[in-house]
């Protein structure tokens, strides 16, 4: 896999008319990582279906990797709202529900999600944009969740938050390849799960410190 900054877009699209070329060009990514994975699509195909020369194409993104790099980093973004509503209130009962729901319905629905990020621990660009990703969303909950919970350390919360999310996360992607049925079912044990290992380590912290 090239270096990382290789295959990063040529220029950020600062015109409107730009930004919707470019928005264009990464649906028809993923309606295509959708049809045939990532390893079958071409820059000629997306140019193609997105309705551009290649040479246009090529302004925005300098080969196939970048376009993918870019469809994962537009995920990462449509996602981060839904942990952002959740630190408002920081509600580890319904709150914590909402947000498995909707990460659960996002994956589901989102064209290519689950073709793109099915492969991931075979794609090294793919794997270090995901732990980044991993990374900025513990320190958003270690800024909110140690003002709630004093009785662990940041260095704690961080963990508990990196298990926490890493844990979901593949859950919840592993759920997505198997019938709907099955999936609703995984979704349901995975909240049991998450609320019961929060629950537990938060008492066992509090114990341990009225204890020291």
């Amino acid at each position: 896999m090239p270096h990382l900054e290789k295959n990063n877009p040529r220029r950020e699209p600062m015109q409107e008319r730009s930004k919707r070329r470019v928005s264009s060009i990464l649906d028809v990514t993923a309606q295509l990582v959708q049809e045939v994975g990532v390893d079958g699509i071409t820059t000629s195909e997306v140019a193609r279906r997105a309705g551009i020369k290649l040479a246009s194409l090529y302004r925005y993104f300098p080969n196939k990797n970048a376009i993918i790099r870019s469809l994962a980093e537009r995920h990462f973004q449509n996602l981060r709202p839904y942990l952002e509503q959740f630190l408002e209130d920081f509600d580890l009962e319904e709150g914590l529900d909402a947000m498995i729901d909707a990460y659960a319905q996002f994956y589901r629905s989102e064209p290519g999600y689950i073709e793109l990020w099915s492969g991931i621990q075979a794609n090294p660009e793919l794997n270090q944009l995901d732990m980044e990703d991993l990374k900025q969303n513990v320190v958003m909950i270690v800024s909110r969740a140690k003002h709630l919970f004093p009785d662990l350390s940041e260095d704690e919360l961080a963990a508990l938050a990196m298990v926490t999310t890493r844990s979901a996360g593949a859950v919840l992607r592993l759920a997505m390849t198997v019938d709907e049925h099955q999936a609703t079912v995984m979704v349901s044990e995975l909240k049991i799960m998450v609320k019961s290992y929060l629950h537990q380590r938060t008492i066992l912290a509090g114990q341990a410190k009225s204890h020291a």
